[in-house]
C-alpha cells in the first residue's frame, strides 16, 4: 500500500466544511471522488485541519492510500482535471512515508484571517473577507493580541460544540497588522479549538472599535466563560495557510 502526501488550495464557500457528511458537498469528498475517478479505488482523504464551511484554505495538508504506485505529477494532474469545476486544487502531490499522518503528524499550523475595513463593501473578494466598514486601530489590536499568546485554559475563545479534550492550548503567534485596506490576523499553534480564531477575530475587533480595552480581552480569557467572548466573526475571511510537520 502506497500514502500519498498532498497540498490543497480551496475556497469553501461552497461546502459544508473539509469534513466529508451525511448532506453537503464538502472539500473530503470532493478529492474522494476525484481519486476514485483516477484509480477506481475508494480511498479516505485525511486533513490536517478540519476547516468548518465557508473556511478557506491555501495550503491544506491531506494523506491517503492507494495500492497503485502512480508519479506525484500524475496524482496532481488527474485529481484536479476530475475536481474541475469545483473550486479546489491539488498543488502538490507526492509519495509518503507510510507511518505520515497529515493530522497527527503536524507540530504547527498556521491560519491568516483577512478583515477588508474600508467603507465600501467587497466586489472581488465577496465570501472571502469580513466586511468592517468601521476604521479599526490595528495598533491596539495588535498589543492586546500578545496578552493571549503563550499556554492558557481558552475556554471563552471556545465554540460550544467543540469536541477537544481540554480547552488549554499552547498559542504560539497571534499577530495584527494593516495591510492597505485590510487588516490581517495571523494565528499559530499546534492545534486550536473549534472557532478559536475566529472569536479572536470578532474579539480583536471590539478592541479595533475602541470598545474594549487590552484588559477586556484578557479578563475575557481569564473568565473562562463562553459568555464573555466577543462576536463570532464569519467563516469568510479565514484561511489555513499552512502546515509545519
Amino acid at each position: 500500500m502506497n500514502r500519498y502526501r498532498i497540498v490543497v488550495e480551496y475556497d469553501g464557500t461552497p461546502f459544508v466544511g473539509w469534513q466529508r457528511q451525511a448532506e453537503g458537498a464538502s472539500v473530503q469528498g470532493a478529492l474522494e471522488a476525484a481519486i476514485e475517478k483516477l484509480s477506481g479505488a475508494t480511498a479516505t482523504v485525511t486533513g490536517a485541519g478540519r476547516t468548518d464551511a465557508g473556511v478557506h484554505a491555501y495550503g491544506q495538508v491531506a494523506h491517503f492510500d492507494l495500492e497503485k504506485d502512480y508519479p506525484g505529477e500524475t496524482i496532481r494532474d488527474a485529481l484536479n482535471h476530475y475536481l474541475r469545476p469545483q473550486p479546489v486544487t491539488v498543488l502538490e502531490a507526492g509519495l509518503a512515508a507510510s507511518d505520515f499522518h497529515a493530522r497527527f503528524s503536524a507540530s504547527k499550523r498556521h491560519y491568516l484571517y483577512r478583515i477588508l475595513n474600508r467603507k465600501s463593501p467587497p466586489s472581488l473578494d465577496v465570501g472571502r473577507v469580513w466586511h468592517v466598514p468601521i476604521r479599526l486601530d490595528a495598533d491596539a489590536m495588535h498589543q492586546a493580541a500578545q496578552l493571549l499568546v503563550g499556554n492558557h485554559d481558552f475556554t471563552t475563545f471556545r465554540a460550544a460544540e467543540c469536541q477537544s479534550a481540554s480547552p488549554i492550548k499552547t498559542l504560539d503567534r497571534l499577530d495584527v497588522s494593516r495591510r492597505a485596506d485590510e487588516i490581517h490576523i495571523q494565528a499559530s499553534a499546534r492545534s486550536f479549538l473549534h472557532h478559536q480564531i475566529r472569536s479572536f477575530a470578532g474579539s480583536l475587533k471590539l478592541v479595533g472599535e475602541g470598545k474594549w480595552r487590552a484588559r477586556d480581552l484578557s479578563d475575557a480569557l481569564m473568565a473562562r466563560n463562553r459568555a464573555r467572548c466577543g462576536p463570532v466573526s464569519p467563516p469568510d475571511g479565514l484561511y489555513l495557510t499552512s502546515v509545519d510537520y
